[in-house]
């Protein structure tokens, strides 16, 4: 399994794309600001609302840095995780309805600077939240999945409108972490999953291989495999339409994704 990245990389990553989203927000008029998101029951606003609180989060879990033992991250992601939690989007949809768009850009404005104060100074160490303290490179690495995985339901949701850039790096530090969680969940030898060009994991339980081409292979591209591991596409689908190419008895990763909701 490939070693986590640093904090570094999760700090870097977090602000490029950040920015990549800031400087999209200028791009939009008012219609696109009102239509409805990908997400069900909630518009482009509240979308991007959601964002703010991702960036606000920062702050607050790094001036929680304490010496404890981190826990695995596959620790702090079960799998219970996949599934969707309607109170919260409930809940954001009635915090960011009625904002305005000059509101939310202000809002977004004011979280990026505050996030982006607080990275600069991020140390090593361990972060308490719900299940115990996980490494702040894991927390990071979860605040980027959150920076990226939303930028593509950004452009999924405005689809007549340039995309919001995906930076390379946290494409990169997302796809890797999301099939180490799966390679954690599911420990085994039996399938490679292979994201290039970004990753290749061992995973599932089944006979060992040892030599050559495993017979059980999955290959998929890292924008697909973002969506796979977050429920925004289905596995069957894109074996179908070919974006994802799966050999092998074994190889249908279906039982296991998505990782998360």
């Amino acid at each position: 399994m490939p070693t986590r990245a640093g904090p570094d990389r999760a700090r870097t990553a977090l602000t490029a794309q950040t920015n990549l989203v800031a400087g999209w927000l200028d791009t939009l008029d008012d219609a696109a600001w009102a239509a409805p998101s990908v997400l069900p029951g909630w518009s482009v606003t509240v979308l991007i609302g959601h964002i703010v609180g991702v960036l606000r989060s920062v702050p607050v879990l790094l001036g929680r840095v304490g010496p404890d033992p981190a826990r695995p991250l596959v620790e702090h992601f079960p799998p219970e995780t996949a599934a969707p939690n309607e109170a919260d989007r409930d809940e954001e949809a009635a915090a960011w309805g009625t904002a305005t768009p000059a509101g939310v850009r202000a809002e977004f404005a004011a979280a990026a600077a505050a996030a982006g104060t607080a990275l600069g100074s991020a140390r090593d160490g361990s972060i308490a939240v719900r299940r115990g303290p996980a490494a702040v490179a894991d927390v990071l690495l979860s605040r980027v999945w959150e920076l990226v995985v939303h930028a593509d339901d950004l452009g999924r949701s405005l689809p007549h409108l340039t995309a919001p850039g995906l930076d390379p790096g946290a494409v990169r530090l997302a796809a890797r972490g999301f099939a180490n969680l799966l390679a954690a969940r599911a420990p085994g030898h039996s399938v490679e999953l292979r994201v290039p060009p970004y990753v290749a994991v061992q995973c599932i339980p089944g006979p060992r291989h040892t030599r050559g081409t495993p017979p059980n292979v999955v290959e998929t591209d890292p924008v697909t495999w973002l969506r796979l591991a977050c429920g925004r596409v289905g596995w069957a689908d894109q074996v179908a339409t070919g974006t994802v190419r799966a050999s092998g008895e074994r190889s249908d990763l279906s039982d296991y994704l998505p990782l998360l909701g």
